[in-house]
């Protein structure tokens, strides 16, 4: 159920906003990748999606200018997002690539890059995601979807 007010987010308190929430991600994905919550990749997401959807928390979709025009890249992000929601995850369209890198490493063990264009953040083995950075996040996206804005774009700023 969404919680609408007649104040519409815009200006100031808008890009305020927009940089609490990215703050709010990049913390989300520095604490789930020490603890193997994060699955990097659009074959490796769409298999752990399959495998167990219930299990995943957030959804995260990112490109750059080099693949922006990519047909095969935006049909699988299509399928994905669809999957997600029917499934019901929340999920983000993250541009910056290169801050994204930065933060889940960019590099898969033997040098060769991450396939950083689909990020899905995942429960820890041992119990559900208690933070309130993710909280946040979540509640960036509910408020997005009860404006029609059903996958909000975040730009992670530089560092």
């Amino acid at each position: 159920m969404c919680n609408m007010t007649f104040e519409e987010p815009s200006g100031e308190n808008s890009s305020e906003r927009m940089e609490s929430v990215a703050i709010a991600l990049e913390k989300v994905l520095s604490s789930a990748l020490p603890q193997g919550c994060i699955t990097v990749g659009v074959y490796e997401a769409a298999k752990s999606l399959n495998a167990d959807p219930d299990n995943v928390v957030l959804c995260l979709l990112a490109t750059d200018e080099e693949h922006k025009e990519d047909v095969a890249l935006q049909i699988h992000f299509t399928l994905i997002q669809a999957f997600c929601c029917e499934n019901d995850i929340n999920i983000l369209r993250v541009s910056n690539m290169r801050r994204l890198a930065e933060i889940l490493g960019g590099v898969k063990t033997g040098g060769e890059p991450m396939d950083l264009h689909c990020v899905l953040v995942t429960n820890p083995q041992s119990s559900p995601w208690k933070d309130p950075a993710l909280s946040k996040v979540n509640g960036f996206c509910r408020d997005s979807r009860c404006l029609d804005q059903w996958v909000p774009v975040i730009n992670l700023p530089d560092r």
